[in-house]
């Protein structure tokens, strides 16, 4: 065999080994480090992860601000922010909006002006925002406190339209029980350990789960209801 043919195998061999180095489907032994990582609860069973935004804090900007550390706003042609640092600093006058100003029955107008100029001074000593910017920020901020107090409304109202509708299906229930969290298997579990040699049947779980801890049962209704009950269940055994 030549030199030269013994470098051309060689060669060949070392490409072999390249070759099987590398995975046949790349695909399979990749990871994608996301949030499902992490969070297996936000993991969807596409495998898409599905994650929703959260109230801003803007952690990073309070960081800085403590570090005494500004970022520049840029304004466009038309004298209007825009930019990275723009974007940052409209969530971070929400932020101040949110936790500065307290939701009362007033309009923006009608709130103290020191609280307004608190939020002006925290955005300047995060920022640097200009000549004229005072009136941007705030007029962000008002119209951010104003979303922001909709949307409690909002979901208040949301809540007391369902708390509603709930407390009036709930009265239309007669017979209601007293079992809380335990329910009907609980009920049926410590039976099975006080009474181990009674037979349990669905009449005597109904009866018991009306009955308060001192075993009465305080609503009439029920109560006639109950002894109705014993009774068929009586008659049923005698037969």
């Amino acid at each position: 065999m030549s030199k030269g043919q013994g470098k051309d195998i060689a060669v060949s061999k070392a490409q072999m080994g390249e070759s099987k180095s590398v995975p046949s489907n790349p695909a399979k032994k990749m990871r994608f480090t996301s949030s499902s990582e992490k969070d297996p609860s936000s993991a969807t069973f596409d495998g898409v992860t599905k994650s929703t935004r959260g109230i801003s804090t803007k952690n990073r900007v309070v960081k800085r601000k403590i570090q005494k550390i500004k970022h520049v706003v840029d304004y466009n042609k038309s004298g209007r922010p825009h930019g990275r640092a723009s974007i940052e600093m409209q969530s971070y006058v929400g932020v101040l909006a949110r936790t500065r100003v307290p939701l009362v029955d007033k309009k923006w107008t009608k709130l103290p002006k020191d609280l307004k100029e608190q939020i002006w001074e925290v955005v300047q000593m995060t920022y640097v925002v200009g000549e004229g910017g005072r009136k941007m920020v705030l007029s962000s901020a008002a119209k951010k406190w104003k979303d922001f107090e909709s949307t409690l409304t909002r979901l208040f109202l949301d809540f007391v339209a369902v708390h509603s509708e709930q407390s009036q299906r709930r009265e239309k229930c007669e017979y209601n029980y007293r079992l809380s969290r335990k329910g009907y298997v609980g009920l049926e579990d410590q039976l099975e350990e006080t009474t181990p040699s009674e037979e349990i049947d669905r009449s005597l779980l109904v009866k018991k789960a009306r009955e308060d801890k001192q075993g009465n049962i305080p609503d009439p209704k029920v109560a006639e209801k109950a002894k109705l009950i014993i009774s068929l269940t009586d008659s049923v055994l005698n037969l």
